[in-house]
């Protein structure tokens, strides 16, 4: 499936339906079943991720991305540091740097997903007070 990044989301290949139908009332209604479709999903995602994850606060943004941005750092370090000599990494060093570079995937993927559920309205973020 390919898919495609645009100001931070994520657009799968395979989009939503499109109705093909002229007749206005046919559409209404298939407009009116999909919204009802897209609610259930919205309000099992609520219920869902709000559960498991309660309330989500700046510092879950901080540490979420402080963990990308050294798993990312210790992937380019370690990248750097084996092509110091001018020989081709071994095998087992090429999947460590896989591995590395998986970790720091996942992890900003992650940081994308909690920001989306907040986006949302999945899980309810407490802001931090404003200091005067």
């Amino acid at each position: 499936m390919s898919s495609t990044v645009t100001s931070s989301f994520r657009r799968r290949g395979l989009d939503h339906f499109e109705p093909e139908d002229v007749d206005p009332h046919v559409q209404r209604r298939l407009r009116g079943t999909l919204e009802q479709i897209d609610y259930t999903a919205f309000a099992s995602n609520k219920a869902l991720i709000g559960q498991a994850l309660g309330h989500i606060d700046a510092s879950h943004f901080q540490h979420m991305a402080v963990a990308a941005a050294q798993a990312r750092a210790q992937w380019v370090a370690a990248a750097v540091a084996m092509t110091e000599t001018s020989h081709t990494p071994p095998p087992d060093q090429i999947q460590k740097l896989a591995q590395m570079r998986t970790a720091y995937e996942e992890l900003a993927e992650a940081y994308e997903a909690m920001r989306r559920m907040v986006e949302r309205g999945y899980v309810s973020f407490k802001a931090a007070p404003v200091s005067s």
